[in-house]
């Protein structure tokens, strides 16, 4: 089968289609014919040699595919060849076949296209997580979602306001701030014009915000810590700008009670990811289907342009999704 290969960590110019053995599936699998993945963060660090895939995984770039069934491992019930199917993936997307444990799999709603249901897993399960398993973010709360305008904070904002929840955001420019503010923001702060924290706390109150999602890190982080109310939990999704905080004094967690919690999704337990894909089919499953909830996508890259589409996602233009359609 074809494949996108990495001739050697780097750039986006070491990016080339190739070939690579079609995989198999094993007990419990299905083998799907990708016609659509997407861009992650993870997939830029590990094309430059520092995101290795957890063990086990395929070494190919790529978290999130969608498709059709293409044959059934031993002991698959529930699905036939040629049913739509998206899921989410610890490696592989970026290729014309992948192999998923079918208890990941979820059917494409009639509604979403293939590119469509590829913008929806990472994102989508990240955002879910983030906010109702990690942060445990109850209707009336206040959540700040930094990088508001990417793939999973726009899916953020839509399942917060779902859920009740009241939306602050940072983003970089005014036309990702009026995207947020049109999926559910009540407020969008340019981070490019200032500290937000006395703007975000002007505008929402003295006693700031519940929950954080930070994708940032290091430069963010005596911003937050001011922002949180107390009993407040941040949630460090990716230290995108610096992993290390130089100084800090311990009394300001303790003193306001916070809670910290670092997560990744990738290297979680296929249990743990299981459970989590069958609650988001439950909870939010439907209301994709009826469009109530939608995935963003900014473009849609022919997969033989994937040097260009990561040169995009590197140039930070993206509000949503940046989709590879697979032939």
């Amino acid at each position: 089968m074809k494949a996108v290969l990495v001739r050697q960590p780097g750039g986006a110019e070491n990016l080339v289609l190739g070939e690579v053995p079609t995989p198999a599936p094993g007990p419990g699998e299905l083998l799907v014919r990708v016609r659509a993945t997407a861009l992650n963060r993870a997939d830029i660090l590990q094309r430059r040699g520092l995101y290795p895939p957890p063990p086990g995984a395929s070494p190919l770039l790529g978290l999130e595919a969608a498709g059709e069934v293409a044959a059934l491992g031993e002991g698959c019930e529930g699905w036939r060849v040629g049913d739509r199917v998206f899921a989410l993936l610890p490696g592989g997307g970026y290729a014309q076949y992948v192999t998923v444990p079918a208890a990941m799999a979820l059917p494409v709603p009639p509604n979403l296209s293939f590119e469509e249901a590829a913008a929806i897993p990472e994102a989508f399960l990240t955002a879910y997580q983030t906010l109702f398993w990690i942060g445990r973010l109850r209707a009336g709360e206040w959540v700040l979602i930094h990088a508001g305008a990417s793939g999973v904070g726009t899916a953020a904002i839509q399942l917060a306001r779902d859920a009740g929840a009241r939306v602050a955001v940072t983003a970089g420019s005014e036309a990702k701030l009026e995207a947020c503010r049109q999926l559910g923001a009540e407020v969008a702060l340019n981070y490019k014009l200032g500290p937000f924290a006395p703007a975000l706390r002007e505008a929402v109150g003295e006693r700031g915000v519940d929950l954080i999602l930070d994708f940032v890190g290091a430069p963010y982080w005596e911003q937050n810590l001011e922002c949180l109310a107390t009993d407040g939990r941040l949630v460090l999704i990716a230290t995108m700008g610096g992993g290390v905080v130089d100084r800090f004094d311990l009394r300001r967690l303790m003193g306001k009670r916070l809670q910290v919690t670092g997560t990744t999704l990738r290297s979680r337990s296929l249990e743990y990811k299981v459970q989590l894909t069958r609650e988001f089919a439950v909870r939010v499953l439907p209301k994709l289907a009826r469009g109530a909830i939608r995935p963003v996508i900014d473009r849609v890259f022919p997969w033989d342009q994937v040097r260009e589409a990561h040169r995009y996602m590197e140039r930070n233009l993206n509000i949503g999704k940046i989709v590879l359609r697979v032939d």
